[in-house]
């Protein structure tokens, strides 16, 4: 081949993999992904202890990668998400976590940690949300009230259910007092205090009584919101629609908008995207139309579609179903995301 054919020739694009090994129990170490990376033309870059994932894929951009992926949980996914869109390159999710969310939603089949690297050689791509709270980005949801405090204690990581068993009781049982964050609801109407409260970028469908489900789409522009309080005296309400005593309430309800506020009287605990986070108030979120390039296997046998059509938004003052189905198939597991 002439030098001539070498400067004409279309070259591949430069395509980075960022690999943490310590998510879902050594899930990319155990799938080889390394190896894998080598055989389709990707680099992989394993993160060390102390790396910080956004960090490195900053870095990976600004060397002039054209696509960079991430085989790592929620935390690690939203975090090298965010730096892709800043930059404008393609994002590949990799579901090397422990219950991958996001990748559940794309439409990825979480069993096939493997079969997802083909998004870079064979994938399909388009352009989902990103949902923004305080200028800073996230993939799934930020959770306030009792599970923003359960995130924060250094058991969670390596204990989470065992964690959650032992404070619950402290934070939601008869005795528990409502965390106090304040927001408007449906219909502009004001609340002071709840058990919980969660943001989504867009919103989730909620099919059976345990705060389980996923989003019918990402592309929507819009977040979801799911405010609950528990009754005196019994565990959550079952999932009723609201109904409101004074400028309290009981039971739950759902909604959504394009923007939310939520003030409080002091530093507020979140768990975005599953990271632990503290921020001062006002929290803002909004949400940002197709900020994200995402490319998937065109092969993806995951149950949720990559996105649905954006149709007529559900208004604010429209709450989302209660939950009735049971779980199926690949269904993500139970809580908070």
């Amino acid at each position: 081949m002439s030098a001539m054919d070498k400067e004409t020739s279309p070259q591949p694009e430069a395509s980075v993999l960022i690999v943490n090994p310590r998510s879902g129990g050594g899930k990319a170490v155990r799938h080889g992904l390394v190896a894998e990376c080598a055989a389709r033309g990707v680099e992989p870059i394993v993160l060390g202890p102390d790396d910080d994932a956004a960090v490195v894929a900053a870095a990976a951009a600004s060397g002039g990668a054209a696509v960079i992926g991430v085989a790592g949980g929620d935390g690690s996914q939203s975090a090298v998400a965010a730096v892709a869109a800043q930059h404008d390159v393609a994002f590949v999710c990799v579901p090397a976590g422990t219950r991958n969310h996001f990748a559940y939603d794309l439409g990825i089949n979480r069993h096939d940690v493997v079969g997802a690297l083909d998004a870079f050689v064979n994938g399909d791509e388009r352009r989902v949300d990103l949902g923004c709270m305080n200028g800073r980005m996230f993939l799934n949801n930020a959770s306030m009230g009792w599970y923003g405090k359960v995130v924060q204690s250094r058991a969670y990581r390596d204990a989470k259910l065992k964690t959650v068993l032992e404070m619950l009781p402290e934070l939601i049982g008869p005795r528990a007092e409502p965390f106090s964050l304040r927001f408007s609801g449906p219909g502009g109407r004001r609340y002071t205090a709840v058990h919980l409260l969660l943001v989504s970028n867009n919103a989730y469908d909620l099919d059976h009584p345990s705060l389980d489900g996923s989003r019918d789409g990402i592309d929507h522009a819009t977040l979801g919101v799911i405010a609950a309080r528990i009754g005196l005296g019994k565990e959550l309400v079952p999932f009723r629609s609201l109904g409101a005593v004074g400028d309290e309430f009981h039971g739950w309800t759902g909604w959504t908008v394009p923007t939310f506020r939520v003030d409080a009287d002091g530093e507020v605990d979140l768990g975005l995207d599953g990271e632990a986070v503290k921020v001062a108030p006002p929290l803002l979120f909004e949400s940002l139309p197709l900020a994200l390039r995402v490319r998937v296997p065109a092969h993806r046998h995951g149950r949720r579609p990559l996105a649905q059509p954006a149709g007529p938004g559900r208004s604010e003052t429209a709450p989302t179903r209660p939950p009735g189905a049971a779980a199926h198939d690949d269904q993500p597991a139970p809580g908070p995301r």
